[in-house]
Formats: C-alpha cells, sequence, structure tokens
C-alpha cells in the first residue's frame, strides 16, 4: 500500500541564527515543499530515490537495514551516509518500523530546486515523522541540529512567530497579509549556504547576546505590525545592523548591492539562499544585470 507525505518549505525572516539562542523569530512557510512517497519493498532494504523539481534524479541508494541499525556516527557528510543517520534516529524513536517490514521503496519530489536552500532535509525530517508517527522537532535534533523554525514551517500552513523557551519549541500563528506585499520580492544569490557550517560559525563568535536579544524580539513583533512600506524597511535595516555587528559580517547589501535604491535583507544563513527584497519598482531588471537570475515575487513564494 503506498502512503504519500507533503512538507513545507520555509524561510526565515527574523531572528537568524538568534534563534537558537532563545530570540522570537518571523518564519513564513513557502508554496514550495518536497513529497514523500512510501510502498512495499523486500530483502530488509530501502530503496531511495530522490528528484529534484525538474524530475532528475539527484539521489538513489539501496540501503539494508543492517545500515541503519548499526549506524555509528562519523565524520562522512555524504548524503548516504547523513540519510542513513536520519534513519536510525527514526528507528531509535520508532524500532517497530523496521523491525515489522520486509523492506520499503522509497522517492522524494522537490517542487523547488534542491540548491534553493528552502528545507530540503527539513521538508525530509518533517516527512518521515509524519510517515513513522514520530516527533519531527526530536528527530531533528538527534539527527541534523538546529533550531527547528523550519520543522515548524513545514507543519504550518500559514506565517508562525517561532521561538525556543526552556529548551521547547514554541510556535505561534500569525495572521501576517501586509498591504505592501507587491512590493517584496525573493532573490536567489546562486549559492546554496551549509546551514551546519553557518551555525558552527555563529557559535564560534557567540558576543554577548544579552542586550541583542530583547531588541531583536521587539523587532520582529514590529516587523508585524508594520502599515507602512517604509517602516517595514526601516525594521528590516535595524535587523541587518545588528546581526552585521554580531556575526562581524558585512551586510549583503553594502557587500553585494551597495547601489541598490531598496532594502535588501539576509534571511537564515548569511552569504548565499535567498534575500529579502524591498523595492518601490520591480528590481528584476537590476538584479538580472548582476547575474541574480532567480527573482520571486512574494505572492507567488509564500504560502
Amino acid at each position: 500500500m503506498e502512503k504519500t507525505f507533503y512538507s513545507n518549505g520555509k524561510l526565515l525572516i527574523t531572528g537568524e541564527y538568534l534563534v537558537l539562542d532563545g530570540a522570537k523569530a518571523l518564519a513564513l512557510p513557502t508554496k514550495f515543499g518536497q513529497y514523500l512517497t512510501v510502498s512495499s519493498g523486500k530483502n530488509q532494504e530501502i530503496h531511495w530515490t530522490s528528484f529534484d523539481k525538474d524530475k532528475s534524479i539527484w539521489f538513489q541508494e539501496t540501503i539494508s537495514f543492517t545500515e541503519i541499525i548499526k549506524y555509528k556516527k562519523s565524520e562522512n557528510q555524504s548524503v548516504k551516509s547523513t540519510l542513513i543517520e536520519i534513519l536510525h534516529e527514526a528507528y531509535l524513536l520508532n524500532p517497530e518500523f523496521l523491525n515489522s517490514s520486509e523492506g520499503f521503496t522509497i522517492s522524494t519530489n522537490l517542487t523547488f530546486p534542491k540548491f534553493w536552500g528552502l528545507g530540503t532535509s527539513s521538508t525530509l525530517i518533517n516527512n518521515i515523522a509524519q510517515w513513522l508517527g514520530i516527533n519531527a522537532f526530536e528527530l531533528l535534533k538527534n539527527s541534523f541540529g538546529g533550531s527547528g523554525y523550519d520543522i515548524a514551517c513545514a507543519q504550518n500552513n500559514s506565517p508562525i512567530f517561532y521561538q525556543i523557551i526552556d529548551g521547547k519549541p514554541e510556535v505561534e500563528i500569525v495572521n501576517y497579509n501586509p498591504d505592501f506585499s507587491d512590493n517584496l520580492y525573493f532573490v536567489y544569490l546562486n549559492q546554496k549556504q551549509n546551514s551546519k557550517s553557518a551555525i558552527a560559525s555563529y557559535y564560534k563568535k557567540q558576543n554577548n547576546l544579552s542586550a541583542v536579544l530583547p531588541e531583536i524580539n521587539k523587532i520582529t513583533v514590529e516587523i508585524t505590525e508594520a502599515i507602512t512600506l517604509e517602516k517595514f524597511q526601516e525594521l528590516l535595516q535595524k535587523h541587518e545592523n545588528i546581526m552585521s555587528e554580531v556575526l562581524e559580517i558585512t551586510t549583503v547589501k553594502n557587500n553585494l548591492f551597495s547601489d541598490f535604491s531598496g532594502t535588501v535583507k539576509s534571511l537564515g544563513a548569511w552569504g548565499g539562499d535567498f534575500v529579502l527584497v524591498v523595492s518601490n519598482e520591480n528590481p528584476t531588471a537590476y538584479f538580472k544585470a548582476k547575474g541574480f537570475e532567480t527573482i520571486i515575487a512574494y505572492s507567488d513564494m509564500i504560502l
């Protein structure tokens, strides 16, 4: 019997990095996501195939139950090793899924190009958790790591506030649909950022955050309350300036788009993936002239 599961992709609008330390973040589920389809197999093996948006196969492997059960963590960061680690942690949370099965044939199908960074891993983890009836946040923590905001986006169909309080994820649905959404765009920076590496780099810095966290929390709430485009831009810029000091990294606008008349804000891990662009006019021509071909309107991206 075939079963199919789906999870939303994500974009983190505020609180990047600091969400790991308890900051309140605004996160938006995307119209793009990933499907996972499971059917029965044999030989106590999982035959796994992963399809990109264009239907091309980007990963294909046969994994034995023994490899999953006896997995030992290593420095190997290959796709296969990472997948086995996730399945091993899933097995520890629900051993029955292997103990009572002959095998599985599994396929994953992305509705966005995998290099976009909208949550290839988080949508996979949430889909596996749905399939096996386990806690997706726990599975993420035990395998891939991270704050969990991406899991919350995978599970919700509307904007959310996300915050870790006393070590536990708190998700609050936000009624967020800005009147000026026609002025908002998402631009892909032509390189996928490694979330694990970015988090490790952030933890090495670990500047004094006691004064920064309340300020970011305040900005996060004020952004959802901003009525005018000007106020929204002011808050985004303030957020960028604070994070630039915390991370000791130049803002993406100063680095790449200093001559752009609108606002540009990094989303998630700085240095890759998408940025949020605020502009009075359609900025497509400007970014294409600079070699950035993927410009997506807010209404085409956000669920």
